[in-house]
């Protein structure tokens, strides 16, 4: 498998760093099987993918650092192997040589609460003690990294009573008239999006995002956006977006500052530029690679682009943009 990047050499450009990326390992010890739209599922092959990513991101040399876009096990995980498999993919993850940075994702949350998850996967986070995901890193001081916590209203991962899942629970009933709240039957366009898989970024969380791409602005830093869940409906399908996507795209477009988003959830990838000049990539899933495939890939920055090198089923992707 080469991932030999030939734009860069043409360029005669070094990136000013590199950083490895995968999405959606689902792993889970159980035989394969289907998504609820009949695509093949391959629980035990997920993680193999998993190790032959850290292998070739070690061997690359030159990452600086490996972002996980969530869902590390699978929902049909049994519950009594949930902890088990999420610390035994966690250790996969750790034998890397470098840091990795995890965010949550539907699936993590069936098999754990977020008090549970979030020390597992060592995700900062603000507010009351160790129940948001949403943190920001900057690797050279020209950029910065904001991952956002797509499940900080959900009503998934919180405790019964918590004003978070209530909400969500409130807007699934407004929104999603089906007595299965993952089922987007008789919704239309964007509106498939209200189901229970997704969730909403927060009125706190959106406070935060304002003063970070703010604080991001004023140091004149570029920002790379990342977020399990998808913000951008040309990049997904309908089924797979943020619930207040158009909220958070509207604060994200009152700065220039903001260049790429990323994210998972949706397996088939995806990849499109908004009103605005924002590139959007989807990344394809590692569950659903058959066997001896890969999903999985590398990022490497410049000033003025990224130049995603993927695997097999992750197709590599530039992303041009103005200083």
């Amino acid at each position: 498998m080469d991932l030999g990047n030939g734009l860069a050499n043409a360029q005669g450009k070094h990136p000013l760093f590199s950083f490895g990326v995968i999405s959606d390992v689902q792993y889970a010890d159980i035989p394969d099987g289907l998504s609820f739209l009949g695509v093949p599922r391959y629980y035990r092959h997920s993680i193999l993918v998993l190790q032959r990513a850290v292998k070739n991101w070690n061997d690359h040399k030159n990452l600086n650092f490996v972002i996980n876009f969530g869902d590390i096990v699978d929902g049909m995980c049994p519950k009594d192997q949930s902890l088990n498999a999420v610390k035994k993919v966690v250790s996969e993850f750790e034998n890397f040589h470098g840091p990795v940075y995890h965010m949550i994702g539907n699936h993590c949350l069936y098999n754990l609460p977020r008090d549970k998850l979030l020390p597992l996967l060592k995700i900062p986070n603000h507010g009351d003690g160790r129940t948001h995901a949403y943190y920001d890193f900057s690797p050279t001081p020209g950029y910065r990294f904001v991952v956002l916590d797509g499940y900080d209203i959900s009503a998934i991962g919180w405790p019964h009573d918590h004003p978070n899942r209530l909400e969500a629970l409130k807007i699934l009933s407004e929104k999603n008239p089906n007595s299965d709240k993952n089922s987007p039957e008789g919704l239309k366009g964007v509106d498939r999006r209200f189901v229970m898989f997704n969730g909403a970024v927060g009125n706190k969380q959106m406070e935060w995002l304002d003063n970070v791409l703010k604080d991001a602005t004023n140091i004149k830093q570029k920002v790379i956006i990342c977020c399990h869940v998808p913000l951008d409906p040309g990049a997904t399908s309908k089924t797979t977006l943020l619930w207040n996507y158009d909220q958070v795209m509207d604060l994200i477009h009152q700065y220039d500052c903001v260049k790429v988003c990323l994210s998972g959830h949706n397996h088939q990838g995806g990849y499109s530029v908004d009103s605005r000049g924002v590139h959007h990539r989807v990344l394809d899933a590692a569950l659903e690679c058959p066997p001896g495939t890969n999903a999985f890939g590398y990022i490497d920055v410049y000033d003025n682009m990224l130049s995603l090198v993927g695997t097999d089923r992750m197709k590599s992707t530039d992303f041009c943009f103005d200083f």
